[in-house]
């Protein structure tokens, strides 16, 4: 069955266009803004709902890396470094700075290579927002409390935090706002490469159809060695993939809040990795992350990686090594777990594979081809950049780069607050600005809705003057009209969509709680999906 171009998802997918881009995690979300914004006409498809694997599974965090120093790995940290404030002035409601205590163990490392190595972090990039680097007595401060009380010393340094979800949303709805096509569970089978374009066969929800693009970006993340091997064909016989991708699963756990400051740890383990411990979702701690190496199947058909029994238990005694209370796995209330496609540099040790991304262009004997190897989340908007001058230069018109001092969608809070000041007070005068004008929303409802939507609150609000006007309250502080705000502009078709990646709601519901989202999923019309609701559940099969 070939569908009509209007059938996916009741928007039209265009019969041609500039660049086909396959992924929509925050590589292929980044890179299809970017070039939208340049003026390319750009179609995106995603197998699966925007940052379904990997994007949303993250640490969560925006940094420079830290560890990443002993590797060796200057440029890559330098460049993460200046990323930190380019982002967080980007969207100041879904990123923010976020302060870290390093006990000291003089078993893991010397102190003097601490000292040396925060140096270097303070000052390989510069800092306007983000405070430096100083030393902490654990003894006789409150972020020593929550420690055992051999952890006598520390130190505290700065990098931020972000909603990394929401981040990918927010690149794709920017891409959309300049004119992308974007279509989820929209699967790309084939793409056969012509002298001068590209003939790719996509499946959606609706059939098949034909889209023909002068460029191809390959930003299928974890799959993109595989995209290239099993659906991307040459004008010849010859096989497009000359990389080689190593999975590497991170794991993390959730438990109920094991302090109660806004700061979060970094803990070194024997093993000479490290684990972080980070405020959560208010109610609860966020530690990860694991390294464990997985064969290259490990993700066929778009499987969903899952924390086993191991991990969970390691992140319980590293963690214990530290705090004064120690947790074990029955403390844990959800665990998640991400596949970081890492470029193979045929290092032995998982944790010493590098971060950094590679941009791979075969421009010669054919339509041009981008594919998009390894990278983190940090750099994200640097690497599409990168990659759109990279696609611009294959196809002989070179455009401007625009990101660097633009906003996210919902990160332009003028409307709400004036002229921005700094990104990290900016957000306050957002809540108190929302506060003023619509008194009527419960404080724990206005804060969540501000730090989703930022600047764009007023379209998830709308006329609304009353608690009532937002419609019937689905789950406890989740109303209907934000339900239909998320799947008309937020490509949300089930309640995993809303409960795990738009929002974290799922972590503070009931099974009955969430059970209602999915039901009134069910009751609207929208395309037929899998059964793929009861993630948390799912998620805890190991307990």
């Amino acid at each position: 069955m070939t569908a009509s171009p209007a059938a996916f998802e009741g928007t039209a997918l265009p019969a041609s266009c500039d660049v086909l881009v396959v992924g929509g995690g925050i590589n292929g979300a980044g890179i299809a803004r970017d070039l939208a914004g340049r003026g390319w006409s750009v179609v995106l498809a995603e197998a699966s709902d925007f940052a379904a694997h990997t994007s949303s599974a993250s640490t969560k965090l925006i940094h420079g890396g830290l560890r990443y120093l002993e590797y060796y790995e200057f440029s890559l940290v330098r460049k993460a470094l200046q990323e930190r404030e380019v982002l967080l002035r980007s969207a100041p409601h879904i990123m923010w700075p976020l302060r870290f205590v390093m006990p000291h163990d003089a078993a893991m490392r010397p102190a003097w290579m601490i000292r040396i190595g925060l140096f270097l972090y303070d000052h390989l990039a510069r800092r306007e927002v983000l405070p430096g680097s100083t030393g902490v007595n654990l003894r006789q401060s409150p972020l020593g409390r929550p420690l055992k009380s051999q952890y006598t010393r520390g130190f505290v340094y700065s990098d931020g935090w972000v909603d990394d979800a929401r981040l990918v949303l927010l690149n794709a709805l920017d891409a959309r706002d300049k004119g992308a096509s974007l279509h989820t569970r929209t699967t790309v089978v084939a793409a056969r490469r012509h002298a001068d374009h590209w003939v790719a066969t996509l499946r959606g929800p609706q059939g098949e159809f034909q889209v023909r693009a002068r460029a191809l970006v390959n930003a299928a993340g974890p799959w993109a060695e595989s995209f290239l091997r099993e659906h991307a064909q040459s004008a010849g016989a010859e096989t497009l993939a000359t990389k080689s991708l190593r999975l590497v699963k991170g794991s993390h756990i959730v438990v109920r809040r094991a302090f109660e400051h806004d700061h979060a740890y970094i803990f070194q383990n024997p093993d000479k990795r490290i684990i972080f411990a980070i405020p959560y979702e208010n109610e609860f701690t966020l530690i990860g992350t694991t390294d464990v190496e997985l064969p290259a199947d490990a993700l066929a058909g778009f499987g969903k990686a899952r924390s086993d029994p191991q991990e969970v238990a390691y992140l319980c005694e590293q963690a214990s090594r530290y705090f004064d209370k120690p947790l074990t796995p029955a403390d844990v209330v959800w665990t998640y777990a991400g596949v970081r496609p890492l470029l193979d540099d045929a290092s032995g040790d998982p944790s010493a594979v590098t971060r950094d991304y590679l941009l791979e262009t075969h421009a010669e004997g054919g339509a041009p081809l981008l594919s998009v190897w390894g990278g983190k989340i940090t750099t994200f908007r640097k690497l599409a950049e990168d990659a759109t001058d990279l696609v611009g230069q294959m196809l002989g018109d070179r455009r401007a780069a625009w990101t660097e001092q633009a906003h996210l969608p919902g990160g332009d809070l003028k409307e709400w607050i004036g002229a921005p000041q700094r990104p990290d007070t900016d957000f306050q005068r957002l809540l108190t600005a929302l506060g003023q004008r619509h008194a009527w929303l419960p404080p724990a409802l206005a804060h969540r809705l501000a730090r989703a939507y930022g600047g764009r609150i007023g379209r998830v609000l709308g006329a609304a003057d009353s608690l009532q006007d937002l419609g019937p309250e689905i789950a406890p502080g989740l109303h209907e009209a934000e339900l239909r705000y998320l799947v008309r502009e937020e490509w949300a078709q089930s309640a995993d969509d809303v409960l795990w990646r738009r929002s974290k709601l799922g972590l503070h519901y009931t099974e009955a709680q969430r059970a209602a989202v999915d039901d009134w999923f069910r009751q609207q019309s929208l395309p037929s999906l899998p059964d793929n609701n009861h993630h948390m559940q799912r998620d805890r099969s190991w307990n």
